[in-house]
């Protein structure tokens, strides 16, 4: 490793290392980063379920997208509005199909939402969970309830898919040969305290493939071992990884690129690309569509504005061809929602070109 990287991994891993296990645990898997709800959580999720079962789950995907998007809404709802009475008198509108509760405005995909659930997606039913929020929350003692099962509808669903199901039973069009006599082999790299992990394994779909974990923070590494002691989280470094050329099926990433410097950035897409034979899912959460990156140094690490076309060059001269996400955009024209926590958000899609076992693969829809 370069000594100049050498040195930038140094002050990145004060960084993580001078909080507290307990908060590094926690706070990336709650509000507006809940793996349940974050729409880049998600499709990180659906490029691994696209990727071993092709297109077979695509309505029960399409209807988690619209779910994230709603709840998003409702969960902000109750932190707005404490009163219970305001919650039932949202529930009374969109009953009747009205748009305001009360000078509560009730967007038009969530009053969409209702009025077509519940609804059926592939062989599953999907039941209104808008009304089931909205009455859980109100928890008949006078407090909202702030974590409603109805949280849970969509790990729930995907478990009655997943678990108890054989990989040959489920799908037939898929980037990695589900009838291969190994599992597919899963890398993410920052991968904190198992956050993306944790609803992976919830939900079932953790039993298809061999996952390892990476992140440079020692406390990060034993919280997630010590969340799944029978699974691989390694301490180790994005600059210089620890495995051989196409040592992994699939990758998949958050938050990462925009803390590195440049010369990191490059480095570490570089070292994902040479150890990643088929795809990657990228989460960026500072991104735009601007000619050059904007550099940002804060204190020890970075927090730098990345080029959208700049950044996807990168990979392409790495061998991987990116559809591009940008998640505004994808809640607007997919569900009609005009909100989001984070207009900066893309995500990048990646298929490895040459050799490419689906090189018509598309993503998400």
């Amino acid at each position: 490793m370069e000594p100049s990287l050498k040195t930038e991994s140094d002050k990145l891993t004060r960084s993580w290392m001078r909080h507290d296990a307990v908060m590094l645990r926690d706070y990336l898997v709650a509000g507006v980063e809940d793996p349940r709800l974050n729409l880049q959580s998600i499709f990180s999720r659906h490029f691994l379920i696209r990727a071993l079962f092709g297109t077979f789950f695509e309505p029960l995907m399409e209807a988690e997208y619209r779910f994230s998007a709603v709840l998003n809404w409702l969960r902000r709802l109750t932190v707005k509005n404490r009163d219970p009475e305001e919650l039932a008198a949202v529930l009374y509108a969109l009953k009747r199909g009205a748009d305001n509760a009360e000078g509560i405005e009730i967007p038009a995909y969530v009053l969409g939402a209702f009025a077509g659930l519940p609804t059926r997606a592939g062989e599953l039913m999907v039941p209104n969970y808008v009304a089931a929020f909205l009455s859980e929350a109100q928890n008949g003692s006078g407090a909202l309830l702030t974590e409603p099962p109805s949280l849970d509808l969509f790990r729930n669903l995907w478990q009655r898919v997943f678990l108890g199901q054989s990989a040959t039973s489920l799908g037939t069009s898929s980037a990695f040969p589900i009838q291969s006599s190994r599992l597919a082999r899963v890398f993410e790299p920052a991968c904190g305290s198992a956050n993306d992990y944790r609803f992976l394994h919830a939900c079932g779909l953790a039993r298809f493939f061999d996952y390892t974990g990476l992140d440079l923070c020692a406390k990060n590494v034993e919280n997630a071992r010590t969340l799944f002691p029978q699974v691989r989280f390694d301490l180790g470094n994005v600059f210089e990884l620890d495995a051989a050329n196409q040592a992994f099926d699939f990758c998949f990433t958050h938050d990462l690129f925009e803390h590195l410097s440049i010369a990191g950035l490059e480095v570490a897409i570089r070292e994902l690309c040479r150890v990643t034979t088929v795809g990657i899912c990228a989460g960026f959460f500072n991104m735009d569509e601007i000619p050059d990156h904007v550099v940002c140094p804060l204190d020890e690490y970075h927090w730098n504005t990345l080029s959208m076309a700049r950044t996807r060059e990168l990979f392409a001269r790495h061998g991987f061809a990116a559809r591009v996400f940008h998640i505004g955009t994808f809640l607007r024209q997919h569900v009609g929602c005009d909100e989001t926590h984070n207009p900066n958000a893309y995500t990048f899609i990646l298929w490895r070109q040459y050799p490419n076992p689906r090189s018509e693969q598309e993503g998400l829809g």
